[in-house]
């Protein structure tokens, strides 16, 4: 008898493992997709992969924005051809327990150089989809100084407007 319970909770725990790393493998090609979509200049493909109330938050303090907001910006882009080309060179991902929540961070390879990209997927009607996104620039702990510097007088600018608010 215990030795049938202990197959059980062994198929069991390898069942939810295979299942996790399946959701795994959805997700990285969700996002591998809609990095592809933007490479391609392809708006449909690349919107469809967001959902209905995503945030898109971009490397400006300002760039905050809705779907909708993002779509008017990114339009001009890809009705040129010209979206942006990022590849994942790192990623990881984490589910919750309930299989319909993940987060994840990924290293990207862009014109840009090397940036940050994390953000939320939601399970929709068994399909994932990114809820937020969020693109940082990364910079050396060694050079942070200078880049504050660069940016001190803006950053100054836009937070006193902040305030007024």
């Amino acid at each position: 008898m215990n030795k049938l319970l202990l197959i059980f909770v062994t198929l069991l725990v390898l069942g939810k493992i295979q299942g996790q790393t399946s959701e795994k493998e959805n997700i990285q090609l969700t996002l591998d997709n809609w990095h592809k979509a933007a490479g391609e200049a392809n708006f449909v493909n690349y919107f469809e992969l967001l959902t209905e109330d995503a945030i898109f938050i971009g490397t400006d303090a300002a760039e905050v924005w809705d779907k909708t907001e993002f779509m008017a910006f990114s339009k001009p882009y890809f009705d040129q051809g010209k979206a942006w080309d990022f590849n994942a060179v790192e990623r990881n991902i984490y589910l919750d327990l309930s299989g319909k929540v993940a987060w994840f961070d990924e290293l990207l390879d862009t014109w840009m150089q090397l940036c940050r990209g994390s953000g939320v997927l939601i399970k929709e009607n068994g399909k994932w989809k990114i809820a937020q996104y969020v693109l940082s620039l990364t910079i050396p702990n060694e050079e942070i100084d200078p880049v504050i510097a660069l940016k001190k007088e803006r950053d100054s600018t836009y937070l006193n407007g902040l305030k007024k608010k």
